[in-house]
């Protein structure tokens, strides 16, 4: 016989597809019997047509294109024996799906086998019917399924809920008419019928409140009878599995109960005893036991409120975690991670056996662990539970480093408790390594980024300690100067509080003071910059916190600048350019370089976390929205935030220019209107130039309301001093047009920009507010100084916009006004 004649058995061509000892050979004999069925199906050859199926369903399972041999599944299906329907319905669950129109012909066979006699062939049918029902099979053949719930044979009976499943979650309008078949089947003794008779009630219940609401009034009473008769049952050899009467039923009761019990009071009454019963009386011994324990937890925890189940069900998870099983402590953990919202007290007395679970070889069961930790500190134990995770890091992997810094970190930003945790680390003796240098120092190289921005974030709010913190971040700079995250922290932190450490400014108790001087200051930043390991974001950092100390300290100025002259030559842009600028602030704008570097303002933590709330999961501390990655780690505000300052969304008469002009035209009443277009640029490009200075970081094509946008946001108060000096009065723009220097900038920050004078206009500083929190009733006040100079006074009379957000009873008030009344010297 031809071997890749339509004659050819199955098991030979699997016996020669299987001989082949390249794809290539594989495709070819696979090539060659499909030809062959082709042959055999155009020549409507009955005899081999179920063997030529069978043969395409196992060319399909090795991934070739079958698809001509789909209407050959509808003859076999249409054929009058059981052996040519078992092959035609195998065929068409395995070769059709749903979405095939052919399917919408084989309806009236499937119709046909359903009213059959033959309880084999109604099998057949309900198994395909089961699998491939599409919305419009399942209106047209509801009625036959609806009819074989009630037949003889209880496998058929089985089959048609299965079936029935299938029906209404394609067409959910159709459950009501199963309610009643449904919970008739709830009364079966047959475990097969009874187990799937229980999971079509539950998925009816999900789909028809009317459904739900008739099986807790008519069904529960019965349902608990069941289970409590199968827990309590005797040995059954025919059910059991290792010693437990049939779990499976067990779990599918149970998940029955999660459903009914939910948001009633009285069906989770009524079921309350019987749940007690199985979570007391069932075996963890064996993984059946252990299963059924796992659902029944679940049930009490999705009932309605039972707190001495409750507190059963949260103990049996503290004995999975007890499990030397890792997959049993994972499902414990994602359980009690549901179970705190339910219950805190009964989770925070497994504590420390989480916290032991913290410390697993297994990563994933790490990583749950610690967010469960996570969710257990509050107010009383952040300190005692801090400790523990910071004690961990030292010996932690160092792929876990990244993530459980992250966690300590936003723990200390999220319950405020700076001085408190750094109390504990200073009274348990853990020598020079407080809390945020233990942090980073342990962690290493494995820190990220949101973790020293947040870092940052708790430094700048924590002003009594701003000493202390930059003498703890100096020492350990000075023995662990290779870890990138410890030297970029170290760096901002001397850049900002420079004088402070070398002054031995606020000095707590506990501290004794050691001796810096503000050359030891700078050799750290020199020693930094010049390291090879240090990245682009480190020494950016590094170049700002030189710039900032020339201003601190004057007797190394000559030595700073001398520092920052030699990345002029450096093959990195971004330091060539802020190399350039820097050393152009030192040498020419004497005036301006201390307004420009003083100390930051206190980073808003409110404003942080709400920009993060919906970008960022809880694990993470600080957004990147929040905090970019900027290197000298200032971050840009929204663009929104201009506009919401000068009051520009709610105006809609006052449409803004694309150029940006009309806004800082009416907040500083300086007329821009009549300087010509080159003007204009140029002054765009000396305000780019300073916002790059400044590291606020605007793109380069960034309008002119850019230079507000630095005023208005986070980082503004008196950083923004001599920034409107590069605004001329209303007559100089179109001379400087008619002048030889007209394209020069009005601020010299570059070499390559021309030294044409500016004519002063204004001088704007802003202080700090002195706090965000307002008292009732008038038993306190907030005050924020703002200084304006007006150079033109007489000629040009200053105008105040503003307007006022805040929050009372936790409901958002907005008030505005505008001052037009100033004394006439400004």
């Amino acid at each position: 016989m031809n071997p890749f004649s339509s004659g050819t058995r199955l098991r030979d061509m699997i016996r020669a597809i299987r001989a082949c000892k390249t794809a290539a050979e594989e495709r070819a004999v696979v090539r060659k019997e499909c030809a062959s069925i082709r042959a055999a199906i155009s020549e409507d050859d009955p005899d081999y047509r179920h063997r030529n199926l069978a043969k395409l369903m196992f060319i399909h399972m090795l991934g070739y294109p079958t698809h001509f041999g789909q209407m050959e599944c509808l003859k076999l299906i249409a054929s009058p024996g059981f052996p040519e329907k078992r092959i035609g319905y195998l065929g068409l669950m395995l070769l059709l799906d749903e979405r095939q129109e052919v399917l919408m012909l084989v309806t009236n066979s499937i119709k046909q086998d359903l009213n059959q006699t033959n309880q084999y062939i109604v099998g057949l049918a309900l198994c395909a019917l089961g699998n491939i029902c599409s919305a419009e099979m399942a209106r047209d053949l509801a009625p036959e399924v609806e009819r074989l719930l009630q037949f003889r044979d209880p496998n058929v009976r089985k089959k048609a809920a299965l079936c029935t499943i299938r029906i209404i979650k394609k067409v959910p309008d159709l459950a009501e008419n199963f309610i009643n078949p449904a919970a008739a089947l709830l009364k079966e003794k047959h475990h097969g019928v009874l187990l799937t008779g229980v999971q079509l009630c539950t998925e009816i219940c999900k789909v028809s409140t009317e459904a739900l609401e008739h099986l807790r009034k008519k069904c529960i009473i019965g349902l608990v009878k069941v289970l409590r008769d199968l827990t309590n049952s005797p040995y059954a050899p025919e059910y059991d599995i290792s010693g437990i009467t049939d779990p499976f039923l067990h779990i599918r009761l149970l998940k029955l109960f999660h459903v009914l019990g939910h948001g009633d009071a009285d069906a989770s009454d009524t079921m309350s005893d019987i749940l007690a019963q199985v979570a007391t009386k069932t075996e963890t011994n064996k993984n059946a036991g252990n299963a059924i324990l796992y659902e029944c937890v679940a049930t009490i925890l999705s009932i309605e409120d039972n707190g001495g189940l409750r507190v059963l069900a949260v103990n049996i998870l503290g004995r999975f975690l007890s499990s030397r099983d890792n997959n049993i402590r994972y499902v414990a953990l994602n359980m009690l991670m549901k179970a705190i919202a339910l219950d805190s007290q009964a989770v925070q007395r497994h504590r420390a056996t989480i916290l032991e679970c913290v410390k697993d070889p297994d990563a994933s069961i790490r990583k749950r662990a610690l967010e469960l930790v996570y969710l257990l500190v509050n107010e009383n134990n952040a300190k005692p539970l801090t400790k523990e995770l910071v004690d961990y890091l030292e010996v932690s992997d160092p792929e876990f480093k990244g993530d459980l810094t992250a966690k300590i970190c936003s723990i200390v930003e999220k319950f405020k408790k700076v001085p408190l945790l750094v109390d504990f680390a200073l009274s348990d003796r853990l020598g020079q390594r407080e809390l945020i240098v233990v942090i980073v120092l342990q962690a290493g190289n494995y820190v990220k980024d949101e973790v020293w921005h947040a870092l940052i974030i708790v430094i700048t709010n924590a002003p009594n300690l701003h000493g202390y913190t930059v003498r703890a971040l100096y020492k350990a700079v000075q023995t662990a100067g290779g870890q990138e995250t410890l030297v970029r922290v170290a760096v901002w932190c001397i850049g900002e509080y420079g004088e402070m450490l070398v002054g031995n400014s606020g000095m707590l108790d506990v501290e004794e003071r050691i001796n810096v001087t503000e050359a030891d200051a700078v050799d750290v930043i020199e020693t930094a910059i010049r390291r090879h390991s240090s990245d682009l974001t480190t020494r950016a950092m590094c170049l700002v916190a030189l710039l900032k100390l020339s201003s601190r300290y004057p007797s190394c100025t000559k030595r700073i600048n001398d520092i920052i002259l030699q990345q002029k030559g450096s093959l990195v842009l971004e330091l060539q350019q802020r190399a350039i600028e820097f050393n152009s602030i030192i040498e020419r704008h004497e005036k301006i370089r201390s307004a420009l570097v003083e100390r930051m303002p206190v980073l808003d933590e409110a404003t942080y976390s709400g920009r993060r709330a919906g970008s960022m999961p809880a694990a993470v501390s600080t957004s990147q929205q929040a905090l970019p990655k900027i290197p000298n780690g200032v971050a840009k505000p929204a663009s929104a935030a201009l506009v919401d300052l000068l009051d520009l969304s709610s105006d809609a008469d006052q449409a803004p220019s694309s150029s940006g002009g009309d806004y800082l035209q009416d907040l500083l009443g300086v007329d821009l209107s009549s300087a010509s277009q080159g003007t204009n640029q140029t002054e765009k490009r000396g305000a780019d130039v300073l916002l790059d200075l400044l590291s606020i970081g605007a793109p380069p094509a960034q309008s002119s309301s850019s230079m507000l946008d630095m005023l208005s946001s986070g980082q503004d108060n008196k950083s923004a001093v001599g920034v409107l000096d590069n605004l001329a009065s209303p007559s100089a723009p179109s001379a400087q047009a008619s002048s030889p220097g007209a394209s020069s900038s009005m601020m010299d920050l570059l070499d390559g920009f021309g030294p044409s004078p500016s004519v002063p206009v204004f001088q704007l500083h802003m202080d700090p507010a002195s706090g965000n929190t307002l008292p009732a009733s008038g038993n306190g006040s907030i005050t924020q100084k703002l200084r304006v100079s007006n150079s033109q006074h007489g000629k040009k009379s200053l105008v105040m916009r503003m307007r006022i957000s805040y929050k009372v009873n936790d409901k958002d008030v907005l008030e505005e006004g505008q001052v037009n009344n100033f004394p006439r010297g400004l």
